[in-house]
């Protein structure tokens, strides 16, 4: 295969300039792969540099930062009642969230809280695009501090650019280990943050201290850590371009009237350089200057002014450095702006496009989503805290002792899922002269603690004058109070067998 050849673009009069932020065109003298299979090739193999940008986006970028890792890193360290006020407890079985004590019994709300993500997402796709993606999902937001720490100890865009092409000196090693320190410091402190949800954080930090550590939690959290690292610090966009699956399937919950970042074609071409001082309307120019600072400043490396790509995570960083550009040149803001495709290509007004955002789709989803929300917070509300599993003794399904007496031996599971200790009183009904007691302490009486559960073995006895051979429904009752005077009942159908 032969080498490609590097031909500078034309600058003749007669022929389009290539912009200066376009890397030199490559193409091939003779067979081998396309010009576009090299670029694509080219673009997956180069680094992204992007450049610092200020503005209204910008600023809901960093307090949306700063609230995500609020929450993320605070949350562990919240005290409710006596203990870590969430906790993912594999071990014991038990989801602590803050009053609520869930357990693997509650999988049903894990279900309906992945489908109430499921339609929220679709709903704010369908109206917004990615803008999850743009500021707060966590591959966004560790990259976007990743790469504030790298501009503090690099410099700007062109100051890391001349630092990567310069060899490697004393300079340039000092400089990408104090970055890489401090990455792996932000790192190391985000794995142990996640292990702490799964196991009480104030442990897990006297745990580290002194190396005692169990294995699974040292793997997860070094893996973790290295995970934080090498996505943020290495990968960065191309997760968003090449892994992440929503960037794929974005396109089919998007149409026409969606809001994304959107470039006006209408009012910016045909772009070109220009001076301030001419009226560019009447030489027949757009009001794109081709500055390629909107390109400069994307953390993916795409040109908005190409349309609407799956590599553009709606961050708005363009919007801000073209409106900057747009104010230094005296041009109305907004050549770069939030809208739908349909506002620029009918020339709807904003409150116009707005309007059209609630067609049948997104109400569709909106319904359905404040139906499933309601349905999960009313179930969440009114769930009881006490359940009662009723395991019938394979071992003797019925038999008679002395004193004329028939006994069916059961098990209760006791399930307090409360975090106020339970005193239950135990009966039964079903068949005249039932009576329950349990097995080791001939008690109806149990005691049931906070956020616990309790096996009982119970024997259910019944006068043989009273009894009939064969199977008789019954129904096991546990009945109690807590000590915030709220009242626990449950009761649990069963069968009784009486032996020929």
């Amino acid at each position: 295969m032969s080498e490609p050849t590097v031909r500078p673009a034309e600058s003749s009069a007669g022929a389009e300039a290539t912009p200066a932020w376009r890397p030199p065109r490559v193409e091939r003298v003779t067979g081998g792969a396309s010009p576009q299979v090299e670029k694509a090739l080219a673009d997956v193999r180069g680094k992204i540099h992007p450049r610092s940008v200020t503005g209204t986006f910008a600023r809901w970028r960093i307090v949306m930062v700063f609230l995500t890792q609020l929450v993320f890193y605070g949350l562990p360290w919240l005290q409710y009642n006596g203990r870590q006020a969430v906790l993912f407890d594999l071990g014991a079985r038990k989801f602590y969230i803050f009053g609520m004590v869930l357990w693997p019994q509650d999988v049903i709300y894990l279900a309906v809280l992945l489908v109430l993500s499921a339609f929220a997402l679709f709903l704010f796709t369908a109206m917004a695009g990615r803008l999850f993606c743009g500021y707060a999902c966590p591959q966004t937001v560790y990259t976007e501090v990743f790469m504030w720490v790298e501009r503090r100890i690099e410099g700007d865009r062109l100051a890391r650019i001349r630092l990567d092409e310069a060899p490697w000196g004393w300079r340039k090693l000092r400089i990408k280990a104090s970055k890489h320190i401090i990455w792996i410091a932000i790192a190391w402190w985000t794995g142990s943050t996640f292990i702490g949800y799964f196991a009480p954080i104030r442990e897990l930090g006297m745990g580290l201290l002194h190396f005692t550590l169990g294995p699974w939690q040292w793997f997860w959290m070094v893996f973790y850590s290295f995970a934080t690292w090498g996505n943020a610090g290495f990968m960065r966009e191309a997760v968003c371009k090449y892994m992440c699956p929503y960037a794929r399937f974005q396109s089919v919950m998007v149409d026409d009237d969606t809001f994304v970042v959107t470039y006006d074609h209408v009012r910016g071409e045909p772009r070109g350089g220009r001076s301030r001082r001419i009226d560019h309307k009447e030489a027949g120019m757009g009001d794109c200057v081709d500055c390629s600072l909107c390109v400069q400043v994307c953390p993916t490396g795409i040109d908005i002014r190409d349309g609407l790509q799956y590599m553009c995570i709606g961050c708005g960083a363009c919007v801000d450095a073209c409106d900057q550009v747009m104010e230094k040149m005296d041009y109305a803001p907004g050549l770069i702006r939030y809208t739908s495709g349909r506002a620029i290509t009918d020339g709807l007004t904003q409150p116009q496009a707005r309007k059209r955002l609630f067609r049948p789709r997104v109400l569709i989803y909106s319904a359905i989503l404040m139906l499933v929300a309601i349905g999960f917070v009313v179930s969440l509300a009114t769930r009881t805290t006490l359940r009662m599993d009723v395991i019938r003794d394979r071992g003797a399904l019925g038999r008679e002792v002395a004193g004329g007496v028939i006994e069916n031996v059961f098990r209760l599971q006791l399930i307090n899922t409360s975090e106020s200790p339970l005193t239950l009183t135990l009966s039964v009904d079903g068949l005249p002269g039932l009576s329950v007691t349990t097995a080791d302490e001939n008690t109806a009486v149990v005691d049931v603690p906070a956020a616990s559960n309790r096996l009982v073995p119970i024997v259910i006895r019944l006068p043989a004058s009273n009894a009939t051979p064969g199977l008789h429904n019954i129904e096991i009752k546990s009945a109690g109070q807590y000590d915030n005077g709220k009242t626990a009942v449950v009761v649990e159908k069963s069968s009784y067998f009486v032996p020929n």
